[in-house]
């Protein structure tokens, strides 16, 4: 989906820079690969003073709307702002962790706990009752208060044991469909193709083509 509601279609620049709404680097690399793949030029950043957010919303697109908020409070009111909220929905688990993925195994954002627990909780799912989504939902804000909002979803299945090394999160235990490696065992452009985040960035680049 992609929306600029609110937004002026007279003059409406579009960002040669974006700050990210994030410190996780991995989050940086892979969007600073799609940005090079599909709009040339744009550079993207991690704000180095990024602020402790809550995400506490329940939604996706709340838990992104607030990371983008309070960082666009911190810079100048001409600069463009990405946040992305994502997770992994199970099918065996009524679409957990969802929204809470970087949290599942505690409040502390352990990524290798968070892979754990879910490798532990899914052992005695059957191979075919293994379904899970990884979901992204991306908020840009800009200035005069524009905001772009797109979703990406992949879909797939959770292998029994994590493989691969590349990637981050559950990127290890998570198979897309149509695809015989996890998303840790894929190239980044390959990944880049197919992944939630991708499909968000996108929708996204579509409702920024499409803004005038």
């Amino acid at each position: 989906m992609a929306s600029d509601p609110g937004c002026s279609r007279s003059t409406a620049p579009r960002p040669s820079h974006i700050y990210l709404a994030t410190t996780n680097a991995h989050k940086v690399s892979e969007f600073q690969a799609l940005a090079d793949a599909m709009v040339g030029g744009l550079q993207m950043s991690a704000a180095s003073h990024m602020p402790a957010v809550p995400e506490d919303t329940g939604t996706f697109i709340g838990n992104a709307r607030q990371k983008a908020r309070a960082l666009q409070s911190l810079l100048p009111k001409t600069a463009w702002v990405l946040a992305d909220d994502s997770g992994v929905c199970v099918d065996a688990l009524g679409g957990a962790p969802g929204v809470e993925s970087a949290y599942f195994a505690g409040p502390h954002h352990d990524s290798a706990a968070n892979l754990n627990k879910l490798t532990a909780v899914m052992q005695a799912v059957p191979l075919g009752l293994r379904g899970a989504s990884f979901r992204c939902v991306l908020v840009l804000l800009g200035p005069d208060d524009r905001e772009f909002v797109a979703e990406g979803r992949c879909e797939g299945t959770l292998r029994l044991n994590p493989v691969g090394g590349y990637g981050f999160g559950y990127d290890p235990l998570f198979e897309p469909t149509g695809y015989t490696k996890t998303y840790a065992e894929l190239d980044q452009s390959t990944k880049n193709k197919i992944s939630h985040r991708g499909r968000a960035w996108s929708e996204l680049i579509i409702a920024l083509s499409n803004h005038r």
